[in-house]
């Protein structure tokens, strides 16, 4: 039990007793106090009701009360304490309705009461929760319709609504919620069509409507690209299934039992053409055949035309390179560049290297053109690796192409038994770890700066997911593979273990990366995503806060914006000077962020273009 004493302890400030085996009546073993602003009693075996003197503690944020068998209303006095932003009343026994009280409190970044046995509807007033980031109403028995107002709670990433008696249609209005990276409606009664407001939801990152009355077509998901995760299973919707990611591989669990559907996905009848689909159909095969025999043609008579010249000219480079030997760079010759770089960093002597990293050591070489370049030689090739050496080449020739601001320009590479090394631009200021670890950089890497280099690699990543086919996955993003340039903007490099993905290959592979960026999956899947980008992505975005690895952070991380903001405070980064108050909120925003790509689950993190739309928010 509580000691009686504690509830004379008038200067609380801050209290925290979950997980424990503690029992006694919280109605009766709590008193007022006035300087306290936080208190967790979560997952205890307390019991009784919640006491109307809470109200009374003027300076509280934060109320957790989950998990214990408390019984009785939600007080409506509740709502008076101005101060409160987390409130989490989850998993007990409480019975009645959500007073609208509860509205007033402005403050509120976070709100869950599912697991109890609440009922009535949603006040309308619940537009009032103006900051309100999280709310979680699921398995009571609330009823009537989802208000209207729900689509003015505009800072919401996460709303959960499931296990309910919730009737009629979804509010359109629901398509404001442009910040929600998670919604769940399922298990209820909701009817009628998807509202086509939903194409706002660009920040969507999973759905769950199943187990509801809807009906009708979804092509609007056709819009929602970030989509990863989606449960749609036993309604009454139609049509043909959206040629996203997300429909196109969802497990037939989660598209069954709606008998209108239809698509190229296992277990789904395929989708019906009308006549006039099937003549559409017979022009769009029959026209670019039609054209394809054309430029056939064509190509056959300029490929005799040249045959015999082509043929000169591969005997004469044949003659002057060795069978083992896979050189290539882009405007220049080759063979010259290459010799350059043996002699400039005397065949790549340790004495020339200006960094050391796990998958190859990064030398500063100054061309004779005038042109500086940096060459990371990455670990050999062996003779019974040949196939792997092709492999290399290729995906290296794909990133050649790729043309992004924050993306190192490479310029070539060369691949042999002897030594595989890759060359790109040299970035003045180095790596973001270096910077960061050396005091005086650190102090001139201001906050303005390191928030900036967040968008920059964030905006990199969902280019290289999103925009590049097949989708690249850098599988190695860390501190050392950021680099800054004169003016510390971010250049991600470290490709060396990137690995282009095949929509038709499984991507298993060996584990590779850094050790503290791997996503906890790569452990026992050994399955590569991009999933796994997005971990290391929210890694990186607490090494840029505290200034050095997070180390244990990132299993400590809070939920609440309350407890949040004060991490950020105790763990901030001290080299740089104080960040302003409209920073210091940027920072708790990314903290957020980097607590859902931090997720154990791949499939609750979200997309990397989600994320670039969150910071640019």
């Amino acid at each position: 039990p509580i000691p009686k004493d504690l509830k004379n302890c008038s200067s609380l400030k801050r209290v925290r007793l979950e997980r424990n085996r503690l029992t006694g009546n919280i109605s009766e073993d709590f008193g007022v106090y006035s300087s306290l602003n936080f208190i967790s009693l979560s997952d205890n075996d307390f019991y009784g009701e919640i006491s109307l003197q809470w109200a009374s503690c003027n300076n509280l944020s934060s109320l957790q009360i989950a998990r214990n068998n408390i019984t009785g209303r939600i007080p409506p006095e509740l709502g008076n304490s101005a101060q409160l932003q987390a409130l989490d009343l989850s998993s007990n026994h409480l019975v009645g309705e959500i007073p609208k009280e509860l509205t007033k409190l402005t403050s509120l970044t976070r709100l869950i009461l599912s697991g109890n046995q609440l009922s009535g509807g949603i006040p309308m007033e619940v537009g009032s929760f103006s900051q309100l980031e999280y709310l979680d109403l699921s398995a009571n028995r609330l009823s009537r319709s989802i208000p209207e107002t729900i689509g003015d709670m505009l800072k919401l990433y996460y709303l959960n609504l499931s296990s309910n008696n919730f009737s009629l249609g979804i509010p359109r209005q629901i398509g404001k919620l442009v910040q929600v990276n998670e919604l769940d409606l399922s298990h209820n009664m909701l009817s009628g069509e998807i509202p086509t407001q939903f194409q706002s939801l660009q920040s969507l990152s999973t759905l769950n409507l199943s187990y509801n009355n809807l009906s009708g077509s979804i092509t609007i998901f056709n819009e929602l690209r970030g989509l990863v995760q989606v449960d749609i299973a036993h309604n009454e919707l139609e049509g043909p299934i959206p040629d996203v990611p997300a429909f196109q591989n969802a497990s037939i669990q989660a598209l069954e039992g709606n008998r209108g559907l239809c698509g190229n996905v296992s277990g789904l009848k395929p989708c019906k053409l009308s006549k006039n689909g099937h003549h559409k159909l017979l022009y769009a095969i029959m026209l670019p055949l039609l054209g394809a025999a054309i430029l056939s043609i064509a190509i056959l008579a300029l490929f005799f035309g040249f045959k015999k010249k082509g043929k000169d000219a591969d005997e004469e480079r044949e003659s002057t390179k060795t069978d083992e030997n896979l050189f290539a760079i882009s405007s220049v010759d080759g063979r010259l560049l290459y010799a350059e770089i043996i002699s400039a960093t005397k065949n790549f002597n340790s004495q020339c290297c200006i960094s050391k990293g796990e998958y190859g050591n990064v030398y500063r070489v100054e061309l004779s053109s005038g042109d500086i370049v940096a060459v990371k030689k990455v670990l050999p090739l062996h003779a019974d690796e040949v196939s792997t050496a092709k492999e290399f080449q290729n995906e290296v020739m794909a990133l050649i192409d790729i043309q992004h601001g924050n993306i190192v320009k490479f310029y070539g590479f060369c691949c042999s038994a002897e030594q595989t090394f890759l060359v790109y631009k040299y970035l003045e200021k180095g790596s973001l770890a270096t910077n960061l670890s050396n005091d005086e950089t650190a102090k001139e890497l201001d906050w303005d700066k390191r928030l900036n280099i967040i968008n920059g690699v964030a905006y990199a990543l969902s280019y290289l997911h999103h925009d590049c086919s097949p989708p690249i996955v850098h599988r190695d993003l860390t501190s050392n593979n950021v680099l800054l340039d004169l003016e510390f903007e971010a250049h991600i490099s470290g490709f060396g273990m990137a690995k282009l993905l095949n929509p038709d290959s499984s991507n298993w592979t060996n584990l590779a990366g850094t050790y503290g960026y791997v996503a906890p999956e790569l452990a026992y899947t050994m399955k590569v995503t991009e999933k796994c980008d997005v971990y290391s992505f929210g890694v990186l975005i607490l090494e840029v806060i505290v200034g050095a690895h997070p180390g244990d952070l990132i299993a400590t991380l809070p939920s609440s914006s309350l407890e949040m903001r004060l991490l950020v405070k105790d763990v901030l980064d001290q080299k740089p000077l104080p960040p302003s108050a409209y920073i210091q909120d940027k920072l708790v925003s990314l903290m957020k962020i980097a607590f859902i790509c931090l997720a154990d689950n791949p499939h609750s993190r979200p997309t990397m273009c989600a994320v670039s739309q969150l910071l640019a928010s």
